[in-house]
C-alpha cells in the first residue's frame, strides 16, 4: 500500500476519526459543517450521505485509476462521484424525502466536495479497492461524527432538545441555530478535539 504500509485495515478506518478527522484536523468540508449542522439528525444525515459517496466513489476510482488517462484523471473522478451522488440523490428522495428536502443544494454539492475528491486523489488512485473502501468509510465516519456531535451541541444549546429529545428548558439560544453559533461551537470544539489529541500523544 502506498505510502503506509504497515497500516491494518483497522488503522486505515481509524485515522480519519482522529488523525485525520475532515472536520476538526483536515478542516476540509467546512460549508456543509456549517450550514447542515443546524439540527442532530441533518448534521448526522449529511455525515452519513458523504459517507456513502465516499465509500463507493472510493472503490470505483481505485479499481479503474490505472486505466484512466493522466490528462482527465480529475473530470474522470468528478463523472464517477456524480455517478454516486445522483443515486444517493434517488434513494434519499424515494425513502427519505424530508431529510432530502431540509438538506438541499448541499447533497448534490457533495460532488464537489473537497473531503471526496481529495480522498480521490490522495488514496483511493494509488491503492487497493479494499483498502480504499476502508479509507473512505474512516473518513466518513469522523465527518459523520463531527457534524453529529456539532449538530447536537447546536440544537440543544439553540432549541434546548436534539434528536425528539428535550435537555433543556425554555426555547434555548437563537444564535446557535444560525451562522454565528455555528462558527463558535466549531471553533470551541476544534480546540477541545485538538487539546484532548495532544494529550493522548503525549
Amino acid at each position: 500500500m502506498t505510502g503506509g504500509q504497515t497500516m491494518t485495515k483497522f488503522q486505515l478506518i481509524t485515522k480519519g476519526l482522529i488523525k485525520e478527522n475532515p472536520t476538526f484536523v483536515l478542516l476540509l468540508g467546512m460549508c456543509p459543517t456549517l450550514a447542515t449542522t443546524t439540527s442532530a439528525i441533518n448534521g448526522m444525515s449529511m455525515g452519513l450521505a458523504t459517507m456513502f459517496v465516499l465509500v463507493l466513489s472510493n472503490m470505483a476510482i481505485s479499481a479503474v485509476a490505472k486505466v484512466i488517462p493522466d490528462k482527465v484523471r480529475i473530470p474522470a473522478y468528478i463523472v464517477i462521484i456524480a455517478t454516486f451522488v445522483t443515486l444517493l440523490q434517488f434513494v434519499m428522495q424515494a425513502y427519505t424525502p424530508a431529510i432530502y428536502e431540509t438538506l438541499g443544494i448541499f447533497i448534490p454539492l457533495i460532488v464537489v466536495n473537497c473531503i471526496v475528491l481529495g480522498r480521490a486523489e490522495a488514496f483511493a488512485n494509488k491503492n487497493s479497492v479494499v483498502d480504499s473502501a476502508c479509507d473512505g468509510l474512516g473518513i466518513g465516519l469522523g465527518f459523520t461524527l463531527s457534524l453529529t456531535v456539532l449538530g447536537v451541541i447546536r440544537e440543544i444549546l439553540g432549541s434546548g432538545s436534539a434528536f425528539g429529545f428535550k435537555f433543556l428548558p425554555g426555547d434555548g439560544i437563537l444564535c446557535f441555530v444560525l451562522a454565528p453559533g455555528a462558527f463558535m461551537v466549531l471553533g470551541y470544539l476544534i480546540v477541545l478535539f485538538h487539546k484532548l489529541t495532544d494529550k493522548k500523544n503525549k
